[in-house]
């Protein structure tokens, strides 16, 4: 593991993820500049390292923008894009000009500045529904959305644009949970830990699902470790980053049990049974990375934050939810 210190470029930082791995970011010392449209307050300006930090409102697909904000830069972390399913059907021409279309050339672009290191934020989604026990990183992909299509497309771009001196890592997160600073309350952790604390009820529908999760701190731990990585220990390199694989059902007991048992979980049927689990066993061994964090300590982080006054109109203000927040903005 190395200590060098990078100069780091996070597209898409003012976001859920970005808005915890960027402060985290400079408290370990690295310079941090932020390319982002800042549809979104993260609450940067409160951060006491920012003079190392550099904010750039500007859009991945403007070759200007991207440009000005990767110079100077060795190192990019790649987050921005429509993420999850809904939010991509949403306008899925929209969708594609984001998430693919100018991702070689940002690539190529970090290239040509000189940015020796390149971490891409792909999904766990890539795999489509496996029967498998353990859904390793050597399986095939069989992605069933446009959204996850293109991640795993992209996966593909960056690692024919790999070279000798350019390193390429591609993550695959399984869904984050937690508090950040720019929450998101449409994810389904958070989902049902917002209705358990507001409503004081959880709607679960089916419940069988599995879906794997990983704490939003526990992610921000893999990008830093990606940093710190020695090249050829993740070049060209994908893994799978997630904590356990729990039902929905298990997941909205834990939200209970954590929130209070007065709680009511009312159950309603389904016919999406679809199940998504992960084996993160890889980056264990090869990376020594281990979750610190579990579920409930990710509602436990939300429930203080509730607590705190920080999470008002939880079930109304669209800037928690991104399709509504898409709509509010016309976002093209």
């Amino acid at each position: 593991m190395s200590e060098r210190k990078w100069s780091v470029l996070v597209t898409g930082g003012a976001g859920y993820v970005g808005s915890r791995l960027v402060p985290q970011l400079l408290a370990e010392g690295h310079r941090v500049t932020v390319l982002d449209l800042y549809l979104y307050d993260p609450k940067f300006d409160l951060l006491p390292d920012r003079q190392n930090l550099t904010e750039i409102k500007g859009d991945i697909r403007n070759p200007a923008d991207v440009a000005k904000a990767i110079r100077g830069c060795d190192a990019v972390i790649h987050l921005a894009c429509i993420s999850n399913d809904p939010s991509f059907d949403l306008d899925p021409t929209l969708g594609k000009s984001i998430n693919f279309d100018c991702f070689r050339p940002l690539v190529r672009a970090a290239k040509e500045a000189g940015v020796k290191r390149f971490i891409y934020a792909s999904s766990s989604s890539v795999y489509g529904i496996k029967d498998e026990e353990n859904v390793v990183e050597e399986l095939p992909l069989e992605p069933l959305t446009d959204y996850s299509k293109f991640k795993a497309m992209c996966e593909a771009v960056l690692d024919e644009e790999a070279t000798s001196d350019f390193t390429v890592l591609t993550l695959r997160p399984a869904t984050v949970c937690g508090y950040g600073p720019r929450l998101r309350l449409d994810l389904s952790v958070n989902i049902l830990t917002n209705h358990a604390v507001t409503n004081r009820k959880i709607k679960v529908f089916g419940g069988s699902q599995k879906r794997p999760n990983i704490h939003i701190d526990d992610m921000v731990d893999v990008y830093s470790l990606a940093l710190k990585a020695d090249r050829q220990a993740i070049h060209r390199r994908i893994f799978n980053a997630g904590y356990e694989n729990h039902t929905i059902m298990q997941i909205a007991e834990m939200v209970r049990d954590t929130i209070g048992s007065d709680v009511a979980i009312e159950t309603t049927p389904t016919n999406d049974l679809r199940s998504y689990h992960i084996s993160s066993e890889k980056i264990r061994q090869e990376l020594g990375f281990t979750p610190r964090r579990t579920i409930s300590d990710a509602v436990s982080g939300l429930k203080a934050a509730f607590d705190r006054g920080e999470i008002p109109n939880s079930m109304t203000d669209p800037k928690y939810y991104n399709i509504k927040l898409m709509q509010e903005v016309q976002l093209t």
